[in-house]
Formats: structure tokens, C-alpha cells, sequence
């Protein structure tokens, strides 16, 4: 599996010369830029497989990059940030960011979410996904075009929020544990993980019971983890 090309958007010299040394040890190519502008200039010109964002930029939010990086591409987002609020979390995976690092983190973390992401875009390129399509009540996946529909209208998911809702859904009557899930959807069960599980699992009920009296799709066992309902029509 070749070494992807990695964005690092970080104003810290500290943190950035961290990231940097263990991509450098691992022989991940990359690229930095210590500002906001200079993150969207870069995605811009040079396209790369994955960003790793800070949010606290000098000039501009975090979240501003992501929405204007999302305008035009749909390259995976990793934020890597002191901010460890729900609030601050939800705001970045809104905006379209896949994936919520707080700091401080280990750089074992860290690869390995770089793993996962690597592994997906892989899976991606090579077309690697089911042609079957599932149902239940109003809700649609189409895992060919990796699109999910609610009724006739189409889902604006995270591509992680998307793998969590595959996830159940092919799992449709299981409860799946919280390590089951963070292990699937990230390759790891560290601590931080349920905490982001929590979250992304937030966002995306609320995008599955956006329209007024929509059913409960998934049903959380407290203290174990979730299922995923079989509703009627």
C-alpha cells in the first residue's frame, strides 16, 4: 500500500514538528502550512490525500477550512485539537471534518487513524463495496455509490458517519459494543474513541430523525453500545 501525501495545518512548531518527525519516520510524504489560507492554498494546488487540521489557526477557525475545503473536494479531514468540548467536536464534524483528535495525543493513535484512512481510500479507489442496496422503512443505502437516501431525498453524511451507519445497518437486530464498532470504524479502541463514538452517533441520529416524526433507527444500550432497528414502512 503506498504512502499517502499528508497536509499538516498546524501554527504550533512544537506539535507540527512532532506530526512531522513521525511522518517522516514512518515514510509518509507531507506537506505543512501554519495558517488557514495557507491550508486552503495548498489543498487547492497541490490535492492532497489527507489533511491533519488543527483548529486554533491564527487568521481563521479551523471550521472555516474545513467548509472551504468541503466546497470543492471530499478529501479526508482529520482534526487534531485542544478543543475538547461535544460542542467543538459536533461544529467540526458538521462542517465535514472525518475524524476528531484531541490533544494531547500518542502518535500510536495517530497512525492508526491514518491507517484506517488509508485503508478506506484504498477500498474506495479499487470500487471494493457491495452492489446490493439496503431498506428499512424510509431509509436507503446504496453501497455501490456509497450514497444513503431518507425517502427520495439524499443523506449528507461524514464518510464516518456514513461506515457507522453501514455498520449497523449489516448488523440490523445486533447490539454492537462500543469496542466492536470503534474497532471496525477506526482499526483501534483507544479511550478518546468512545468519547468521539458518542458523538458522531449524535449527529447522526439527528440526521436520521430530521424529518417530523421519523422513527428510532437506533437504539442505544447504555453502557454497551448500539443497535440498529428493523422498522416498518
Amino acid at each position: 500500500m503506498s504512502k499517502l501525501q499528508i497536509l499538516v495545518v498546524e501554527d504550533d512548531a512544537p506539535v507540527r514538528n512532532l506530526i512531522t518527525t513521525t511522518l517522516k519516520a514512518h515514510d509518509y510524504r507531507f506537506m505543512v502550512a501554519a495558517n488557514g489560507a495557507d491550508a486552503v492554498m495548498e489543498a487547492a494546488s497541490r490535492n492532497p490525500d489527507i489533511i491533519l487540521l488543527d483548529l486554533g489557526l491564527p487568521d481563521m477557525d479551523g471550521v472555516e477550512v474545513i467548509q472551504r475545503v468541503r466546497s470543492w473536494s471530499h478529501m479526508p479531514i482529520i482534526v487534531i485539537s485542544a478543543r475538547s468540548e461535544d460542542n467543538d467536536k459536533i461544529d467540526a464534524l458538521d462542517a465535514g471534518a472525518d475524524d476528531y483528535l484531541t490533544k494531547p495525543f500518542s502518535v500510536e493513535e495517530l497512525l492508526a487513524r491514518l491507517r484506517v484512512t488509508q485503508r478506506r481510500l484504498a477500498l474506495m479507489q479499487a470500487g471494493a463495496g457491495s452492489q446490493a442496496v439496503f431498506v428499512n422503512g424510509c431509509l436507503r443505502i446504496d453501497y455501490a455509490s456509497g450514497c444513503a437516501y431518507l425517502g427520495e431525498e439524499e443523506m449528507h453524511l461524514t464518510p464516518i458517519e456514513y461506515r457507522l451507519l453501514c455498520l449497523l445497518a449489516q448488523n440490523t437486530g445486533k447490539v454492537l459494543t462500543h469496542k466492536f464498532i470503534t474497532q471496525s470504524v477506526w482499526g483501534s479502541s483507544w479511550e478518546n474513541d468512545v468519547g468521539s463514538l458518542r458523538v458522531y452517533m449524535a449527529t447522526l441520529r439527528k440526521k436520521l430523525e430530521k424529518p417530523s416524526g421519523s422513527p428510532q433507527y437506533i437504539q442505544t444500550h447504555v453502557g454497551i453500545g448500539y443497535r440498529m432497528v428493523r422498522v416498518g414502512l
